[in-house]
């Protein structure tokens, strides 16, 4: 039987950054003059802190495989933009909406799959990961396609989209990560013996 404890760490990591996620995309909708670098700085470094999470999700191999599933590559990838972002953290507001909100949208589709995947393993409330999905990929793509006039009103609807984006992973978190004390372990491939 395999340890719970890199289950648990990950479930609960995913868990605080998808709330810090909340928390800070509310903070930029009612403080909407706060610098650009210093936007630049908070989201380039939680990207990083939440591609690390979605590393360690990815290798906890959590009871469905659903929350976790898409997070190799997509932590690899948070990663890169959060670097990115922190090298640059007063590059134009213009630039950081389109990275996260491409981003948004990505994951709001792997997303939807993981809520069809919850579906069919019979979880309650795979609906509530569709329509989050459903509502943070349709942010994405109005902080894409850049409606906003001035920074202030580009900074709201950034905050707007941080908001989707931790409730999404917020809900995916507590719906979809099942920990069962003393987890079967997983059933190894067959070796084959080397001949020679």
């Amino acid at each position: 039987m395999r340890s719970v404890k890199m289950i648990r760490a990950a479930k609960a990591a995913y868990v605080a950054l998808s709330a810090g996620f909340c928390a800070l995309g509310a903070l930029l909708m009612l403080r909407p003059g706060l610098s650009v670098a210093l936007i630049g700085s908070i989201i380039g470094a939680a990207m990083i802190a939440f591609g690390a999470v979605k590393l360690l999700g990815y290798f906890s191999k959590d009871l469905y495989r659903l929350a976790f599933q898409f997070d190799l590559a997509f932590g690899i990838l948070l990663i890169a933009l959060g670097l990115a972002i922190l090298i640059r953290p007063n590059g134009a507001v213009n630039a950081l909406c389109i990275i996260l909100g491409i981003e948004i949208i990505a994951d709001g589709l792997f997303k939807l799959q993981t809520a069809l995947d919850a579906r069919r393993f019979g979880l309650e409330h795979w609906w509530l990961i569709l329509a989050l999905a459903l509502l943070a990929g349709a942010v994405g793509i109005v902080l894409v396609m850049n409606p906003a006039g001035g920074a202030r009103a580009m900074t709201v609807l950034l905050g707007g989209a941080l908001l989707a984006e931790g409730a999404l992973n917020l809900s995916v978190a507590l719906c979809a990560v099942k920990i069962i004390r003393n987890q079967q372990p997983d059933t190894a491939a067959p070796r084959f013996q080397h001949i020679g």
